[in-house]
């Protein structure tokens, strides 16, 4: 127990839930022993408040920070805005500058508007698209944060989001009145998308659905899905906040020829700063005017400068190439591991940029969570998901690599009573109440 694990027993009775942001509890990684609270992060580099370095081969900020921490460009720029004043009376011109870059790289699209944050990004868009459509009921595939229009599919059934990210989500504070007009479906799952469309066709005038995360990219499925979109005049909305900006500047779906009504972008557009993005074409964009959408914050000038930052350094250093370099390295190393090792566990699927290892033994969390343990020990911040950033380099992944297969072997020699082993409760998998 150090300062950090201290200072999160006096956050949970101060704070409800103990962290702002689900993915980042302790209790998701290694209860009691997680290192909550960093004093600094540069590079891949995070020191706690006892001061030890770790190296970030786990979310890397939930995959806001594709450049790395505190990256010295990024970092120039915003402190320059910073001193020229990020918030006044009239708006920053660099909302304009932008949206017109962002409006460059799709060139399907006509319109942007700004958010702080991917929930507030993914609710305009669903206002936006309700408005155009005039009509209230939603489709949708993947996780989109935690408004009322989403958590309310869990008035249908309580196990409605168990398949699309997050296990346990409760719709308790959720107006009963929302039910039944949120549908959840299944990625690759014609039957189920279809039913939909034909149960609720009257009422139904969105679809949203994320073009990927940790499968592998089903072309035919979205195309599917476009065809029967536009087919029935229904807007279709490609969220993008996690995949947009790791596989192409952009999104996604502008290396498949496959054109959205409107999609959504955040995270790692401002590599840590808070910026999100909701582009469309006219047709859609236009019932934003008849809508009131409007907060001070999203005048705020800092993100706009650390995204068009960000866009540039993208563009100057080849960051896409490079960061799905070394996603295929950490897979490549970790496939020879769970292969000597004759472990039912795997790292493939999904995004170059984004590992995630699949546990297919018997106690995965058990697995998972002793994983987490050793490897904290060894001085790396892991778990089952790795962002990769372009601050990573061989020399970090081939340490990384070579831990792996030290703890992994210790999970195929004690398998049976790897619980044993534990120094901590074992990991959250989903959503839990904390007491």
């Amino acid at each position: 127990m150090g300062k950090s694990q201290n200072l999160y027993i006096k956050a949970k009775k101060i704070i409800p839930g103990g962290t702002q942001l689900l993915s980042k509890r302790p209790e998701m990684f290694l209860p009691d022993l997680w290192p909550s609270y960093y004093k600094a992060a540069r590079g891949v580099e995070v020191w706690d408040l006892d001061e030890r370095k770790y190296y970030d081969m786990g979310i890397m900020g939930i995959g806001t920070c594709v450049l790395g921490y505190a990256n010295e460009q990024i970092n120039k720029a915003v402190k320059s805005s910073i001193d020229n004043g990020s918030m006044s009376t009239l708006n920053a011109p660099e909302e304009v500058s932008l949206a017109e870059k962002l409006i460059q790289l799709h060139p399907w699209s006509d319109k942007v508007r700004f958010a702080r944050t991917g929930g507030e990004a993914v609710s305009i868009a669903i206002r936006i698209a309700r408005a155009h459509a005039n009509k209230s009921k939603v489709a949708f595939c993947g996780y989109h944060g935690w408004h009322d229009w989403y958590l309310s599919a869990n008035l249908n059934d309580k196990n409605g989001l168990s398949n699309q990210l997050l296990p346990g989500l409760s719709p308790v504070g959720i107006p009963k009145e929302l039910k039944n007009t949120s549908f959840p479906f299944n990625y690759g799952d014609y039957d189920q998308f279809d039913q939909i469309i034909s149960d609720e066709s009257d009422e139904l005038g969105v679809v949203i659905m994320e073009v990927q995360r940790y499968k592998n990219l089903d072309l035919d499925f979205l195309n599917h899905v476009r065809e029967v979109t536009s087919k029935r005049n229904i807007v279709l909305i490609f969220d993008e906040i996690s995949s947009g900006f790791r596989v192409n500047i952009g999104g996604i779906h502008l290396l498949h020829g496959i054109t959205p009504d409107m999609a959504i972008f955040g995270k790692a557009l401002g590599n840590g700063f808070s910026i999100s993005a909701i582009i469309g074409n006219n047709r859609v964009m236009s019932a934003a005017q008849s809508s009131f959408i409007s907060s001070s914050y999203w005048t705020e000038r800092t993100g706009y400068v650390a995204a068009l930052e960000t866009l540039n350094f993208y563009e100057k250093f080849h960051v896409i190439q490079r960061i799905s370099e070394l996603g295929r390295y950490i897979r490549k190393g970790l496939k020879e591991i769970f292969t000597e090792l004759d472990l039912e566990i795997s790292a493939e699927g999904g995004l170059d940029s984004v590992v995630s290892i699949d546990i297919k033994e018997e106690n995965p969390s058990v697995i998972k969570t002793f994983f987490i343990q050793e490897m904290l020990e060894r001085g790396f911040l892991a778990s089952t998901l790795i962002y990769v950033s372009f601050a990573h380099s061989e020399e970090i992944i081939d340490l990384y690599i070579h831990h792996c297969r030290e703890v992994f072997g210790v999970v195929a020699e004690n398998k049976k009573n790897l619980e044993t082993l534990l120094k901590s409760d074992v990991c959250h998998t989903g959503f839990y109440r904390l007491n």
